[in-house]
């Protein structure tokens, strides 16, 4: 007598290695989204730095030449706030107080600004050590952007 015995290989994989596998990808996003949302924001707060740039050196220039900071934008040969925006920036004001630049991060107006940022600012602040003007970042204002979003520099 002879017994038949299925000889069948299985094909594919099966319900709990497919389960497994949709699980390990899951836990993979849960940690991969927020890093990147961080990282987007962090970006989004470098062009306001970058901004900043030109208002930093006309600041620069009017200290160095008369030893005192302008009190007008026309002063410092700048444009208007306005004048100075990107893609998350509505607008830099160089001159809210003297020796002080605030960048401000919007998401109307054409700029799209995350929403942890948005509406915020970002400060920066002449500190003059030995005749030399150093700008340091600043949290005077009450809704300023949170410090995880900042560069080292700036925490």
């Amino acid at each position: 007598m002879r017994i038949y015995r299925n000889t069948r290989r299985q094909a594919g994989f099966t319900l709990i290695e497919l389960m497994i596998v949709v699980a390990i990808l899951g836990i993979l996003a849960a940690i991969a989204i927020p890093a990147y949302q961080n990282y987007v924001i962090r970006s989004q707060v470098m062009e306001g730095f970058s901004l900043a740039e030109g208002p930093k050196l006309a600041l620069e220039e009017y200290y160095y030449s008369t030893g005192e900071f302008p009190t007008t934008e026309a002063q410092a040969g700048l444009q208007s706030s306005n004048a100075y925006a990107g893609k998350y920036v509505s607008r830099v004001d160089a001159l809210s107080r003297t020796g002080d630049i605030l960048v401000h991060f919007d998401n109307t107006d054409g700029q799209q600004a995350n929403a942890a940022i948005a509406g915020r600012q970002l400060g920066f602040s002449a500190v003059i050590t030995n005749g030399t003007i150093q700008w340091v970042c600043t949290d005077r204002n009450i809704n300023g952007i949170d410090l995880q979003y900042l560069p080292q520099t700036c925490r």
